[in-house]
């Protein structure tokens, strides 16, 4: 049984340890949810389809709102889709390979890794949105002060400036990592949370009455009297669960008690106070409608308040930015994208930054920025991307209550087709909004689920057309025998020479590697140890134990081969496990007298049994995958690159 993540905690039991992981999840965890009293309110009331103002319906909203919240985030989240969880790990990459462990048919297989994949895309849909509608929400803030206070410090015609400038400042430190400012963004996030209660109590003191919405009848009726009418501001209402997903997502970071601890003491009530307190302002002066959030606050204190959003909205956007990076690290590991340069910029595999994901989202958010240029305009392309993945999410955890829980189909299907009908009822609420800018996110999302499932199809089209030699078993004989070994109908016998080398092999059973023949067609020769190394990713997030990684078989002497397992989440360091392994082999290894072999392959394709248009992708992600040597720690010096065209 492998072993949890070495860097995950204890199980809490005194409060001054809970305390700083608690504060640590409110920097990190929260961030969109809370942040989206900034535009909710408004885009319901004042959106493409606003609600009029009437006491009937700002207590029906109100009502739905903390209904959904309660529902959807302390239940269905919290307490049932955290308990779904990989070793300690979170996310739908790592359900995804949860409900794969399970032994299932090869249909219900491929429906769960495209459900997978595609919730994956809508992930990346969502990153390039909440970015941009945040922040400038956030700045936003500006064009509600006063004339008097706008003669000072002009900034009401520089919205979108500063908001371009702030995403770029965001986007260009990203290589330097958050370890070093990630302790101040808890208590930011704390301070911005006590900021929503306290604005949203002093409305509603102004009018307690508010609080009646509390009542669930007061969303029913919103829902039944008026189904037809209201059905288009429910696309609205979906606002206030954005964030869901990061929920689910970074619970490995912080686990599940302290996430729950922060929601239910902190956030929380601070959400439900300050959308009723929205609520009670807009019912008292309806022209509110327009910006409610910064009209909540007295005048003075707006330019703190833009200030102290704009920290929080940065804040949220670099949780949805390092979740892109986790995302697209786990997807290289299982095989769905190709080698992408990654950094590790805390010396561990806590914090990875990829150059390629990073420069990509900068500039899809730009461009929605410059285009659409308000929050306003971004609400009403946003929630699609968000409900899709909430959707998959609800589907992909029945597979693991049956599969995995060994619960049957109809209990599990008792508990989650309520939370389906609610996630696919603010799903097609949503689809109104394809045509007024939801199309961005959607397309944004079928092309990166079109680039995974064309390079995992590909590839395994790939492997299986590659022409095999003989297997690792026939060939260590025949070296072990002093057989000629034939290849393309050329007989060699090898001269042996002193030495180590390690050839890389895709899998344990592939045959010999095309390194290894390229070499023995050109060169003629083989050094007088050989070792087949072969890396494996498993369906969990950590393997702790070093010497539950690496699995060493002798095939004859002086020939090996070792297979390296490593999780999803980890980084495949080849040198330092080699390192590990030399105890168990029967010879001195050292580094330095060892070569490593690599095929620098070219592919020309013919026929890869796909679409031309599939091929080509393919095969421009094959050549412009990121060199190996990086990629597993391989010591630079000590590689040898043998080339090679592959036609099929």
């Amino acid at each position: 049984m492998y072993m949890q993540n070495p860097t995950k905690k204890p199980p809490f039991s005194q409060a001054q340890t809970l305390f700083p992981v608690v504060l640590g999840s409110l920097g990190v965890v929260f961030g969109d949810i809370g942040t989206s009293p900034l535009y909710a309110i408004r885009e319901i009331f004042h959106g493409s389809h606003p609600i009029p103002v009437t006491e009937d319906n700002v207590f029906g909203i109100l009502s739905l709102i903390f209904w959904l919240l309660n529902l959807v985030i302390s239940y269905k989240y919290i307490s049932l889709i955290m308990r779904a969880n990989n070793d300690g790990e979170g996310g739908i990459m790592a359900l995804l390979a949860l409900a794969l462990r399970a032994s299932v048919g090869t249909m219900s297989r491929r429906l769960m890794i495209g459900l997978g994949l595609f919730g994956t895309a809508l992930f990346y849909g969502d990153g390039i949105i909440t970015p941009a509608i945040s922040i400038l929400s956030a700045v936003e803030g500006l064009k509600v002060i006063p004339d008097e206070y706008e003669q000072y410090l002009p900034l009401k015609n520089l919205v979108v400036p500063l908001s371009v400038i702030i995403l770029i400042k965001l986007f260009s430190i990203q290589h330097k990592g958050t370890k070093k400012v990630g302790f101040m963004f808890g208590p930011i996030m704390s301070l911005w949370f006590l900021s929503l209660a306290v604005l949203g109590i002093i409305n509603i003191a102004k009018n307690p009455s508010i609080l009646y919405a509390l009542n669930p009848l007061y969303a029913w009726h919103f829902l039944t009297a008026h189904f037809a009418a209201t059905f288009l501001a429910l696309g609205a209402v979906a606002l206030v669960l954005t964030g869901a997903e990061a929920l689910y997502a970074d619970m490995g970071h912080f686990g599940r008690h302290p996430i729950q601890v922060a929601w239910f003491s902190l956030v929380m009530p601070a959400l439900t106070l300050n959308y009723f307190g929205q609520g009670a302002l807009i019912l008292h002066n309806p022209a509110a409608v327009t910006n409610p959030f910064y009209l909540l606050a007295p005048h003075w204190a707006l330019y703190p308040l833009v200030l102290l959003a704009t920290c929080a909205t940065v804040i949220a956007s670099q949780a949805i930015i390092s979740g892109a990076f986790s995302m697209t690290h786990q997807a290289i590991q299982m095989g769905y994208l190709p080698r992408l340069r990654c950094l590790y910029t805390s010396g561990n595999e806590g914090q990875i930054y990829i150059p390629v994901v990073n420069w990509g989202l900068m500039i899809a958010i730009l461009v929605l920025v410059v285009i659409l240029h308000s929050s306003s305009r971004l609400a009403s392309a946003y929630g699609i991307a968000v409900l899709g993945t909430m959707l998959i999410t609800t589907i992909l955890a029945l597979f693991v209550i049956h599969y995995r829980w060994r619960i049957s189909w109809h209990k599990g299907i008792a508990v989650m087709v309520f939370f389906f009908v609610i996630d696919n009822t603010l799903l097609m609420a949503n689809f109104e909004k394809i045509s007024k800018g939801g199309w961005f996110p959607i397309l944004f999302a079928a092309l990166i689920f079109s680039v995974m499932w064309t390079w995992k199809t590909g590839q395994q089209n790939l492997h299986q057309k590659i022409k095999r030699y003989c297997s690792l078993e026939e060939f260590a004989h025949k070296m072990t025998t002093g057989k000629a070994i034939v290849i393309d109908n050329q007989s060699i016998m090898p001269e042996r020479i002193e030495g180590t080398a390690v050839f890389l092999t895709s899998s344990f059973n592939a045959g010999i590697p095309q390194a290894l023949v390229n070499n023995l067609k050109h060169n003629k020769v083989l050094h007088e140890r050989v070792i087949f190394l072969t890396g494996r990713v498993e369906d969990v997030p950590f393997i702790q134990d070093e010497l539950k990684r690496i699995e060493i078989t002798p095939l004859s002497e002086n020939c090996y081969q070792i297979v390296i397992s490593y999780g999803f989440q980890q980084h495949p360091d080849i040198k330092r496990l080699l390192d590990v392994a030399e105890k168990y082999l029967d010879f001195d290894y050292n580094v330095n007298e060892t070569s490593f072999f690599l095929s620098k392959e070219t592919l020309l394709t013919k026929d890869l049994g796909m679409s031309s248009w599939q091929a080509q992708i393919f095969t421009f992600l094959f050549r412009n995958a990121s060199n190996p040597v990086a990629f597993f720690n391989i010591p630079p010096q000590r590689v040898i690159e043998v080339g090679e065209q592959i036609s099929v």
